[in-house]
């Protein structure tokens, strides 16, 4: 959900720091207050375009942060893990930054992302309702999506997919087959040379490290036999061996010691030193005649080491990649040899063909189900909505089979008694259009799982008992979502478990936009506000005061 939005600098708002609350909030306010730039504000946090009209007079930039709740394990997690941009802790901060020129660039808890991904990301986090606002129920995925959920075949829709794709792909596999036989059979027979000679090549990686260290100790095995034996003059092989000498030093200290016991530390460092000088000694003669000059073996080595490279060079690789190389040409192998016979291949297509149509079928009978549960659910509640006589529908429309199923999914409404039934992105009245979208919202939301739902002027043409009921849907759905509402009819305003009033107040001779939370007595005087108009009068408060203590919702 919704936690916090900054915003500097945009349209009418210098500088406004909000801490959002779950349950069902309210924003009111005089007409051009500024209430609906705080979605807007929202909107571009969330990935909608922008331009430079966004900046308030005389800045130099927008500036708006949003801060979300995550679930750990939902899909968003998922998604922001997968891209490198989760933070850890469970929340997620949108930044959008518009210049004056029009530019804009966005981060994801801070790091940058293009629109793209931020628009990807916020339709997780919520869904902006209103007459001029981007309404995710009129794009025929989202559509889809939410029968699917409501009926319980999200399940049945994955498996319909996976079908699909495993259909396409023998397809392909077949028509690819049939086109390019001789192709297809030079591949095979080059691979099979290829993977011949890395058979003949028998490389092992542990074979290959051990020879190369062998190769090193051949190689120099001169060297090393000089050294070593230069060492064991020096220790004691020679005629002055260090050996001796520490010997030596140790018997005449020792005698001395008797004299003058402070010569007993030089006397024991000195034995130490000797001691180890001597078991050097032995280690370089054991390593000495283990050490042998041995030009056939070494060559024998270089020839392999030869081979080896050679094949490396060959196919570009690395000696290290080999097996990997084997295995990837392995399997193309594979894959051309099922390929050889387009017979099978057109079987094997003819039985995924059946394995999607039997899929989707079923799918088709869980959605019609859930097509006229909704459909007779939403058109109950738009009674309800000053929409007597209205009616909605969810349309099965055959379509070519795809990965989506037999049918797409379109929801259509008639508004009016006697009105034919249209999709609802020909819908005409924004009006209209946010009350069917509050319907179906009501009816889907303990299914859905965008956190956030904002509704942006719900009750344009409407009043009255209308106008409570509105009220107490969006209450109804404030028990599950977060959802903030742009009203201007107090019946829904009272309904809220919290309400704010933006204003717009001069300040160094500019207009800006003032938010203030609203308790107890400034709430009263609010919705007493939008009861009474300008003359505001005890009665009306009264009547404000009634509404607040005893509402319905």
């Amino acid at each position: 959900m919704l936690r916090r939005l900054s915003i500097r600098d945009f349209v009418i708002v210098d500088r406004l720091e909000l801490d959002f609350a779950a349950g069902f909030g309210t924003l009111t306010g005089e007409t051009g207050a500024g209430k609906s730039i705080l979605l807007d504000a929202l909107s571009l946090a969330l990935g909608e375009r922008a331009d430079a009209g966004v900046v308030r007079s005389g800045c130099d930039k927008a500036d708006i942060t949003a801060e979300f709740d995550l679930l750990p394990d939902g899909e968003l997690a998922a998604w922001l893990a997968q891209q490198e941009l989760d933070s850890g802790d469970d929340t997620l901060i949108l930044r959008r930054v518009v210049d004056s020129g029009g530019r804009s660039k966005a981060w994801m808890n801070g790091t940058p992302v293009t629109l793209a991904q931020q628009r990807a990301a916020g339709q997780w986090l919520a869904d902006i309702h209103g007459q001029h606002a981007h309404h995710a129920l009129l794009r025929a995925e989202i559509q889809r999506q939410l029968l699917d959920t409501h009926g319980g075949a999200v399940e049945r829709a994955s498996e319909v997919a996976a079908c699909w794709r495993e259909w396409q792909r023998l397809a392909d596999l077949r028509q690819a087959a049939e086109r390019d036989t001789a192709a297809f059979a030079r591949e095979r027979e080059l691979l099979g040379w290829q993977l011949k000679e890395l058979e003949e090549l028998a490389f092992d990686p542990g074979e290959w490290a051990d020879i190369n260290a062998e190769h090193g100790r051949l190689a120099h095995a001169a060297d090393l036999l000089s050294g070593v034996g230069e060492a064991l003059d020096n220790l004691g092989e020679g005629e002055q061996g260090v050996c001796s000498t520490l010997a030596h030093c140790v018997n005449r200290l020792s005698a001395l010691e008797a004299i003058d016991p402070a010569l007993t530390e030089a006397r024991e460092l000195i034995d130490a030193a000797a001691i180890q000088a001597d078991e050097a000694l032995h280690v370089l003669r054991r390593y000495r005649d283990r050490l042998e000059l041995d030009p056939e073996r070494l060559a024998g080595i270089e020839q392999r080491i030869g081979t080896v490279m050679d094949v490396v060079r060959k196919y570009r690789t690395t000696p290290e990649d080999l097996p990997a190389l084997a295995a990837e040409w392995q399997a193309r192998l594979d894959t051309l040899e099922a390929s050889a016979d387009p017979e099978r291949l057109a079987a094997a297509e003819s039985e995924a063909r059946a394995a999607f149509d039997a899929a989707a079928g079923r799918l088709s009978a869980v959605r019609r189900d859930a097509a006229a549960t909704l459909s007779a659910e939403i058109t109950e509640t738009m009674q309800s909505l000053a929409m007597v006589g209205g009616k909605f529908e969810v349309a099965l429309l055959p379509c070519e089979p795809s990965a989506h199923g037999l049918e797409n999914v379109e929801f259509q409404v008639a508004a009016n008694p006697g009105q034919i039934l249209r999709s609802l992105v020909k819908v005409a009245s924004g009006g209209e259009l946010s009350r069917i979208g509050l319907a179906i919202q009501v009816m889907t939301s303990r299914d859905s799982a965008t956190p956030t739902l904002i509704f942006d002027e719900v009750d344009v043409g409407i009043g009255g008992r209308v106008a409570e009921i509105v009220g107490q849907l969006l209450h109804r759905l404030g028990r599950d979502r977060q959802v903030l509402c742009v009203t201007h009819l107090p019946q829904v305003a009272a309904c809220a478990d919290w309400q704010w009033q933006i204003a717009k107040e001069i300040r160094d001779e500019q207009t800006l936009s003032v938010v203030t939370p609203l308790k107890d007595a400034a709430r009263v005087e609010e919705i007493a506000r939008m009861l009474g108009g300008v003359d505001i009068t005890d009665t009306t408060r009264r009547h404000a005061a009634e509404m607040l203590a005893g509402k319905s919702c």
